[in-house]
């Protein structure tokens, strides 16, 4: 039976096509690094100055480090090559990745008792960046992603503390779920977890149940959370973070100073927390100033340096970035990405440190909750 509408039969109107929807569990791990810039790599005989200029110009934290092939075992006895992409033939070994806290612990020098601070800093940053891989517990493993592995794949392997990955944009190996230590490719791409969050960000109606729920409803607030004091220096503080495998650290006010061990990692747990000690923001400090901050506290560092440091950077200064534990994690996602930042402190009302909750965390209830 044929109806009109307006005149028109309706059996005549062509309706649109509807598009299948693809919800985010769905999509894959190339959608993430679709607009990536080129991989960041340095070679293995570049020094460490060359090194840190490179992380700074492109504004990174951490880069691949690569090598002629068939001389190197790479970083957790992975095979990461990259190969021509028409013969085949082998071009380069990705044997690790160094990051800045790499850098920052061989500056800093392996003496417990604090007796490199007068080391030759050009003698330091002369070293070829091949030896500093592994200085830190990260830059001993690389992993790569297959791009048809599934984001939720993906979260998987961020939430057990993989920071980054290298995804093989022409990948030989297909349907690869999680992280590989063998792949040969054209070219690789970088994906973090900041690149995850940021894409998960850009499909909050889906994830708008557990972003409208508190961090600590999600109990996602690690505790206990170690720090450095503010009288701390920042080559004891760089020394600690080495130890704990640490990229950053809050700031703690000690109230007694005289009563405490500023060389070490305090407990924070119900002090205040007056500022955050990272290795990236030490980025932006010149290689010939470095030398000179190791004996400031990082508190001088933080408020006075990391000003002159940052301008020189062209950035400003980072704010102690916190949330509450009645805190929606949707604002603590914003608060990340804002600034930047892999975590951020849980205080109470009072300024008093109750614990963080980092990228890893995020992701790893993010999964669950698209898994239920």
């Amino acid at each position: 039976m044929q109806t009109t509408m307006m005149g028109v039969k309706t059996d005549n109107i062509q309706q649109p096509t509807i598009e299948p929807q693809v919800h985010l569990k769905d999509k894959k791990v190339k959608e993430l690094v679709a607009d990536n810039k080129r991989l960041v790599e340095v070679p293995y005989t570049a020094t460490l100055a060359h090194t840190l200029n490179a992380l700074v110009a492109n504004q990174v934290v951490a880069v691949p480090v690569a090598a002629p092939p068939g001389h190197w075992i790479g970083a957790g006895g992975s095979m990461i090559l990259e190969s021509d992409k028409h013969t085949g033939v082998v071009r380069k070994h990705y044997i690790g990745m160094v990051t800045m806290l790499d850098i920052l612990s061989h500056i800093a020098g392996d003496k417990p008792d604090g007796g490199d601070e007068g080391l030759d800093m050009e003698e330091r940053m002369a070293v070829p960046v091949s030896s500093v891989i592994g200085h830190c517990l990260e830059s001993l493993s690389l992993w790569t992603l297959n791009p048809c592995t599934s984001i939720l794949d993906c979260m998987e392997v961020f939430s057990k503390g993989i920071h980054r990955a290298l995804v093989p944009l022409d990948s030989n190996m297909e349907n690869v779920a999680g992280v590989e230590l063998v792949e040969s490719a054209s070219t690789y791409r970088m994906v973090t977890q900041m690149d995850l969050i940021k894409f998960l960000k850009g499909h909050e109606p889906e994830l708008k149940h557990i972003l409208n729920q508190t961090v600590h409803e999600l109990s996602v607030v690690v505790e206990p959370v170690f720090g450095v004091t503010n009288h701390t220096k920042v080559i004891d503080a760089i020394k600690s973070m080495r130890a704990g495998s640490l990229n950053a650290v809050p700031i703690i006010e000690s109230p007694n100073p005289t009563n405490e061990d500023h060389s070490l990692l305090v407990n924070g747990k119900g002090r205040k927390v007056i500022g955050t000690f990272s290795a990236t923001d030490l980025r932006g400090c010149p290689v010939s100033q470095l030398q000179t901050f190791l004996p400031a506290s990082v508190m001088e560092y933080t408020t006075s340096l990391l000003s002159v440091s940052a301008n020189m950077a062209g950035s400003s200064p980072r704010e102690l970035v916190i949330c509450y534990g009645e805190s929606r994690l949707g604002e603590v996602v914003d608060k990340l990405v804002a600034n930047h930042v892999h975590r951020v402190w849980v205080v109470d009302r009072n300024g008093l440190l109750e614990g963080l909750v980092s990228l890893t965390d995020i992701i790893r209830v993010i999964r669950s909750s698209l898994l239920e």
